[in-house]
């Protein structure tokens, strides 16, 4: 009792019990994680195959839309609702943060 660090004190049975669960709630969210990173990974391969697919059958075709996107679409940052990328509204030219002014 005079500072020494006990050798009698032990986490117990409740400290192995909080352990545990931590130990199996980290098994399972890496098993789940692993599973959407699988998941992302084919879809985004998916993606990719048919993008190329798709390009192939429109040169083939000769078609215009094979050489680049054609203006107004999502990749000039446009979203087709009137807002662009950046928070402006292109139907009334306010900016993000006119909308919720107040005189």
């Amino acid at each position: 009792m005079n500072g020494a660090p006990s050798s009698l004190v032990s986490p117990g049975l409740w400290g192995f019990v909080a352990f545990f669960v931590l130990a199996i709630a980290l098994y399972l969210l890496m098993r789940n994680m692993n599973a959407r990173m699988r998941r992302m990974s084919y879809r985004a391969e998916e993606l990719r195959k048919e993008a190329e697919s798709g390009t192939d059958r429109k040169a083939a075709q000769g078609s215009p839309e094979a050489d680049g996107p054609a203006a107004g679409t999502a990749e000039d940052g446009a979203t087709g609702d009137g807002a662009t990328g950046d928070g402006t509204d292109t139907t009334t030219g306010e900016g993000p943060d006119e909308h919720h002014r107040t005189a």
